[in-house]
């Protein structure tokens, strides 16, 4: 199996070998590109657990993933927040561990300068929270505006209600579950048994050897009827 691993900060390509030189987990859009070329095609699962980063990174990686030509399987295996939860809605299927999280909100900037400065800050943030919804609008049909608001109050969202609003495609381990509950279904519950096994009362030597002395006695018997037929 191909797995590609977005695990970390998402980072620039120009930052990554400051991570990698502390020997810190990042991801970067060059080093996915590089195994996107390897894969050729075939079929991946990518892993997630990040708690975001660069927005223009977690962008191009997102469009690398759109654009590869194999089937590409997202599974969150813990977090996916800010551009990560961006990254995540790039898959063809998207599976969400029932204990991981996806976490959503707007982009920020470190800014100086006049009020012109910061209206124009301003205006360029909601432009790159606009860009951003609309990975989340693809893969879920939400509008905009519902976006958007779940954004502006940093929305934490579980494997259960990410499913609900259409940003993933199942739950892992959820089939197995129901799986195993069906191979039980319809068996006594352990506590049950152990009652019945105190409350009825087994066969001991003698009755056995009694029923079994009945049993060879019947079967005389129909030998018997046989014969006295023929």
């Amino acid at each position: 199996m191909n797995v590609l691993e977005v695990k970390g900060p998402i980072v620039s390509n120009d930052d990554y070998w400051i991570y990698e030189w502390l020997d810190y987990e990042a991801t970067c859009p060059k080093v996915i590109n590089q195994q996107l070329k390897e894969f050729k095609g075939q079929d991946i699962t990518v892993e997630i657990n990040s708690p975001g980063g660069s927005v223009f990174a977690g962008s191009e990686i997102y469009t690398a993933l759109k654009s590869y030509l194999g089937n590409v399987a997202i599974k969150i295996v813990g977090m996916a927040a800010s551009a990560a939860s961006v990254i995540a809605m790039a898959g063809n299927k998207v599976s969400m561990s029932p204990t991981a999280q996806i976490m959503i909100h707007n982009a920020s900037v470190v800014a100086q300068g006049d009020h012109r400065d910061m209206e124009h800050t301003a205006d360029f943030l909601k432009g790159i929270n606009e860009s951003i919804s609309n990975a989340y609008k693809i893969k879920s049909g939400l509008s905009t505006e519902e976006l958007l608001e779940m954004m502006d109050n940093e929305t934490w969202i579980t494997s259960k209600i990410a499913l609900e609003l259409g940003l993933i495609d199942e739950i892992m381990f959820e089939n197995e579950n129901l799986q195993v509950v069906a191979n039980v279904d319809g068996m006594l519950p352990t506590h049950v048994i152990n009652k019945l096994k105190n409350t009825i009362k087994k066969p001991n030597n003698k009755d056995l050897e009694r029923k079994q002395k009945e049993l060879e006695n019947k079967l005389k018997e129909i030998d018997l009827t046989l014969m006295l037929k023929e």
